[in-house]
C-alpha cells in the first residue's frame, strides 16, 4: 500500500542531525540518544515546541472563505529553535511535566473516590437501584433523545454495564454469586471511572446536584458539573501521559461566584487564564480542602512549582504557559468541614 505521506523514518542518529541543523543545542550527543531512544522523538517535541522561533506578524482568516475581510494577526513558527535553546531544557520540561502530572493525579483519585460516595450516598438513599430509574435523572439526561435516537442515559447504562462486566474485582463477582444483578449503587459505583462519575452526575437533578456541590462551597451543581467535566479531562491527560503544563485547556470550566469561592476572583476576565491547567489546580484544591482538609497536597503543588520548574528564561519560557496567577505563591485555602 502506498503513502503520500511526506515523513520518512529516521534513525537516532538522523534524528539528532535534524535538532543540531535546526539550532537546538546538543552538548552530550550520547545522552540524548538515550533520551531519544527511550522517550521517543515525537513525545520529546512536545517540549521543544515552544523553543522554535517565531515568524513576524501574518494574517490568518478566521471564518469561511465568503467572508475573507475576517481576518485575524498571527504568528507561526519556523523549523529555526531559538538561540541558546538545548536539548536537556526539553528534558527538564518533560520530567517537570511528569512531576506536576504525578501530583495531578493523586488529587484526582481523592476526588473521585469521594464523589462516588457522594453520589452513590445520595442516590442511594432515593432507591437502590437509583441508576436505573430515568425518573430520578434531569429531562436532558434520561428523556430528550441525542443524535443516534437514544437517551444520555441510555448510553451511560450501555458503558455501565460494559465497566460492571469487565470488572474482575472479587467484591463484583460475589455479589454477582449471592445477589445477582443489578447491583445496589453504593456497590456498582465501585467501578465507576473519572468520565463515568461525571457524566452521571451531569445527568442528575439540580435539586440533587445542588446538595452535592454546596457540600464543596458551590451552591449551584450546573457550575459544579463542568468543575468535574474539566477535571476528567485533565484526569484523561494524566493518565495519557501526555503533556500538561502548557496544555490549552479545551473543555473548560464555570466560574462560581467570587462570594462562594474566593480563588476564582483572579481568574474572572482572563480567558487566558481560564483556558490553562492551573485554573484546575485550584479546582482540585478547593474539593480537597474539604475532602481532606490536613492534606499537604497544596503546600507540594507550590513546592513542584517553586523549585522544579526548569529556568528557561534564557528563551522567554516561564511558569506564565501553566496560566498561574499573581497571587499563586501567597494563596491561602481556609479549611472545611464537610456536612455529616
Amino acid at each position: 500500500m502506498s503513502s503520500s505521506h511526506p515523513k520518512t523514518w529516521q534513525s537516532y542518529n538522523d534524528q539528532v542531525e535534524i535538532l543540531l541543523s535546526r539550532g537546538l543545542v546538543i552538548s552530550d550527543r550520547a545522552l540524548a540518544l538515550d533520551y531519544l531512544e527511550r522517550i521517543g522523538y515525537y513525545r520529546l517535541s512536545g517540549y521543544w515546541f515552544p523553543f522554535w522561533e517565531l515568524t513576524g506578524l501574518c494574517c490568518q482568516l478566521t471564518e469561511e472563505f465568503k467572508k475573507p475581510d475576517k481576518v485575524k494577526a498571527a504568528r507561526i513558527r519556523t523549523d529555526r529553535f531559538i538561540e541558546g535553546a538545548t536539548f536537556q531544557n526539553a528534558v527538564d520540561l518533560y520530567v517537570f511535566d511528569k512531576k506536576l502530572r504525578m501530583l495531578a493525579l493523586d488529587a484526582l483519585e481523592r476526588i473521585e473516590v469521594a464523589m462516588r460516595v457522594d453520589i452513590s450516598h445520595g442516590l442511594g438513599r432515593r432507591d437502590r437501584f437509583a441508576y436505573l430509574r430515568p425518573e430520578l435523572f434531569h429531562e436532558s439526561f434520561a428523556v430528550d433523545l441525542n443524535k443516534e435516537g437514544l437517551t444520555n442515559h441510555h448510553g451511560w447504562l450501555t458503558k455501565h454495564a460494559a465497566l460492571i462486566n469487565r470488572s474482575k474485582e472479587e467484591f463484583i463477582a460475589h455479589n454477582k454469586r449471592k445477589y445477582g444483578l443489578p447491583l445496589p449503587i453504593w456497590v456498582a459505583c465501585e467501578v465507576w471511572d473519572f468520565g463515568t462519575m461525571s457524566t452521571l452526575f451531569a445527568g442528575m437533578k439540580e435539586e440533587d446536584q445542588d446538595a452535592i456541590s454546596a457540600e464543596y462551597g458551590l451552591t449551584n451543581g450546573r457550575v459544579f458539573a463542568t468543575w468535574l467535566r474539566s477535571l476528567n479531562y485533565m484526569r484523561n491527560v494524566c493518565a495519557h501521559h501526555s503533556r500538561l503544563w502548557n496544555r490549552n485547556i479545551v473543555d473548560q470550566p464555570k466560574l462560581p461566584p467570587r462570594d462562594q469561592v474566593a480563588f476564582v476572583a483572579d481568574f474572572e476576565g482572563n480567558e487566558r487564564l481560564r483556558a490553562r491547567p492551573y485554573l484546575l489546580f485550584c479546582i482540585a484544591q478547593q474539593l480537597m480542602s474539604v475532602i481532606n482538609p490536613s492534606s499537604t497536597w497544596w503546600d507540594r503543588v507550590n513546592k513542584l512549582l517553586a523549585d522544579d520548574f526548569p529556568d528557561l528564561s534564557h528563551i522567554g519560557i516561564t511558569l506564565d504557559s501553566l496560566g498561574v496567577d499573581a497571587n499563586w505563591k501567597d494563596r491561602k485555602w481556609a479549611e472545611a468541614i464537610k456536612n455529616p
